[in-house]
């Protein structure tokens, strides 16, 4: 074999190769950002878990033993108001 085909060879093996890792590249690219989106939405719904976890604390009553008895300290508000 020549080295003139030798080069040749070679140089369509490389050419075969870039060809691969370019697909390969692209496929990396997709799944990254895929991942990157489910990151955010991860992120978004964690915080909002975060937000109603907070609200629900601020809002349950806080209970108390008062002569033996379970009162609450914060007297708890349902979703609508009084009607009196």
């Amino acid at each position: 074999m020549s080295d003139l085909e030798r080069i040749t060879s070679r140089r369509s093996e490389l050419d075969a190769l870039a060809e691969e890792l370019a697909k390969r590249l692209q496929e990396v690219e997709a799944e990254r950002e895929e991942l990157g989106i489910a990151e955010r939405v991860l992120r978004r719904l964690a915080e909002g878990d975060r937000a109603d976890t907070e609200a629900a604390g601020l809002t349950t009553p806080v209970e108390a033993q008062v002569a033996g008895r379970a009162v609450l300290l914060t007297p708890h508000r349902g979703e609508t108001g009084d009607e009196a």
